[in-house]
Protein backbone atom coordinates (compact mmCIF):
# COMPACT_ATOMS: atom_id res chain seq x y z
CA UNK A 1 0.00 0.00 0.00
CA UNK A 2 2.99 2.34 0.90
CA UNK A 3 4.36 2.01 -2.54
CA UNK A 4 1.16 3.01 -4.80
CA UNK A 5 1.14 6.28 -2.33
CA UNK A 6 4.60 6.78 -3.17
CA UNK A 7 4.69 6.17 -6.92
CA UNK A 8 2.80 8.66 -8.19
CA UNK A 9 4.92 11.45 -6.15
CA UNK A 10 8.18 9.43 -7.51
CA UNK A 11 6.77 10.06 -11.28
CA UNK A 12 5.84 13.58 -10.68
CA UNK A 13 9.28 14.40 -9.34
CA UNK A 14 11.22 12.67 -12.15
CA UNK A 15 9.19 14.71 -14.55
CA UNK A 16 10.03 18.12 -13.26
CA UNK A 17 13.38 16.69 -13.09
CA UNK A 18 13.66 15.47 -16.44
CA UNK A 19 11.71 19.22 -17.91
CA UNK A 20 14.13 21.31 -16.12
CA UNK A 21 16.73 22.51 -19.02
CA UNK A 22 19.26 25.49 -17.91
CA UNK A 23 19.11 28.47 -19.70
CA UNK A 24 20.83 28.91 -23.53
CA UNK A 25 20.66 31.73 -24.91
CA UNK A 26 24.00 31.14 -26.51
CA UNK A 27 23.61 33.53 -29.49
CA UNK A 28 23.79 36.64 -27.19
CA UNK A 29 27.40 35.57 -26.88
CA UNK A 30 28.64 35.37 -30.03
CA UNK A 31 29.93 39.42 -29.48
CA UNK A 32 31.16 41.24 -26.76
CA UNK A 33 33.94 41.68 -24.08
CA UNK A 34 34.26 39.08 -21.40
CA UNK A 35 36.63 38.57 -18.12
CA UNK A 36 37.34 34.79 -17.10
CA UNK A 37 39.06 34.14 -14.12
CA UNK A 38 41.30 30.67 -13.81
CA UNK A 39 43.82 29.47 -11.50
CA UNK A 40 47.14 28.74 -12.76
CA UNK A 41 50.68 27.55 -10.34
CA UNK A 42 47.82 28.27 -7.10
CA UNK A 43 47.37 32.14 -8.34
CA UNK A 44 43.88 33.36 -9.37
CA UNK A 45 44.16 35.09 -13.06
CA UNK A 46 42.34 37.49 -15.04
CA UNK A 47 42.18 36.93 -18.98
CA UNK A 48 39.63 39.49 -20.56
CA UNK A 49 38.72 38.99 -24.40
CA UNK A 50 36.48 40.91 -27.39
CA UNK A 51 34.85 38.52 -29.40
CA UNK A 52 33.49 40.02 -32.40
CA UNK A 53 31.83 36.93 -34.14
CA UNK A 54 35.05 35.25 -36.00
CA UNK A 55 37.91 36.93 -34.18
CA UNK A 56 38.52 37.06 -30.47
CA UNK A 57 41.13 38.79 -29.00
CA UNK A 58 42.86 38.21 -25.63
CA UNK A 59 44.10 40.65 -23.01
CA UNK A 60 46.65 37.68 -20.26
CA UNK A 61 48.53 39.89 -17.80
CA UNK A 62 49.22 42.44 -20.94
CA UNK A 63 49.99 39.85 -23.67
CA UNK A 64 47.55 40.37 -26.58
CA UNK A 65 46.44 37.29 -28.93
CA UNK A 66 44.33 37.17 -31.46
CA UNK A 67 42.37 34.02 -32.14
CA UNK A 68 39.93 32.66 -35.18
CA UNK A 69 36.93 31.88 -34.23
CA UNK A 70 35.01 29.11 -36.36
CA UNK A 71 31.10 28.61 -34.58
CA UNK A 72 30.02 24.85 -35.07
CA UNK A 73 26.67 26.12 -34.03
CA UNK A 74 25.15 28.72 -31.83
CA UNK A 75 26.69 26.85 -28.45
CA UNK A 76 29.84 25.68 -29.79
CA UNK A 77 32.94 27.14 -31.68
CA UNK A 78 36.62 26.26 -32.29
CA UNK A 79 39.75 28.89 -30.95
CA UNK A 80 42.67 29.24 -32.65
CA UNK A 81 45.65 31.55 -32.12
CA UNK A 82 46.54 33.28 -35.63
CA UNK A 83 50.17 33.89 -34.56
CA UNK A 84 51.06 30.97 -32.38
CA UNK A 85 54.76 31.17 -31.24
CA UNK A 86 54.85 27.61 -29.52
CA UNK A 87 53.65 24.01 -30.63
CA UNK A 88 50.74 24.04 -27.91
CA UNK A 89 49.47 27.37 -28.96
CA UNK A 90 49.18 26.05 -32.66
CA UNK A 91 46.69 23.47 -30.96
CA UNK A 92 42.81 24.35 -31.45
CA UNK A 93 40.98 24.61 -28.21
CA UNK A 94 36.69 23.51 -28.93
CA UNK A 95 34.57 25.65 -26.29
CA UNK A 96 30.73 24.57 -25.49
CA UNK A 97 28.26 26.71 -23.73
CA UNK A 98 26.49 24.95 -21.10
CA UNK A 99 24.58 27.30 -19.67
CA UNK A 100 23.78 31.45 -19.30
CA UNK A 101 22.69 34.04 -16.78
CA UNK A 102 22.04 37.59 -18.16
CA UNK A 103 25.43 38.60 -17.70
CA UNK A 104 27.74 35.58 -18.19
CA UNK A 105 28.05 32.24 -19.18
CA UNK A 106 29.17 28.85 -18.28
CA UNK A 107 31.11 26.33 -20.37
CA UNK A 108 33.59 23.31 -20.95
CA UNK A 109 36.84 23.38 -23.06
CA UNK A 110 39.14 20.98 -24.23
CA UNK A 111 42.23 20.85 -26.50
CA UNK A 112 41.22 19.26 -29.75
CA UNK A 113 42.27 15.77 -29.76
CA UNK A 114 42.65 15.95 -25.69
CA UNK A 115 39.66 13.84 -24.01
CA UNK A 116 40.23 16.26 -20.55
CA UNK A 117 37.65 18.99 -20.56
CA UNK A 118 37.52 21.74 -17.91
CA UNK A 119 34.66 24.50 -16.93
CA UNK A 120 35.18 28.08 -16.47
CA UNK A 121 32.54 30.98 -16.33
CA UNK A 122 32.77 34.22 -18.51
CA UNK A 123 31.24 37.41 -17.38
CA UNK A 124 30.01 40.16 -19.33
CA UNK A 125 32.04 43.42 -18.61
CA UNK A 126 30.50 46.29 -19.40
Amino acid sequence: MIMRTRLPILLIGLLIVSCYQPQRDCAAFKNGRFSFKTILDGVERTTTFTRNDSIEIDDFEGKIDTSSVRWLNDCEYVVKKLRPKTKSEEKSIHIKILSNTDNSYTFEFNVIGDSKKSKGTAMIIN
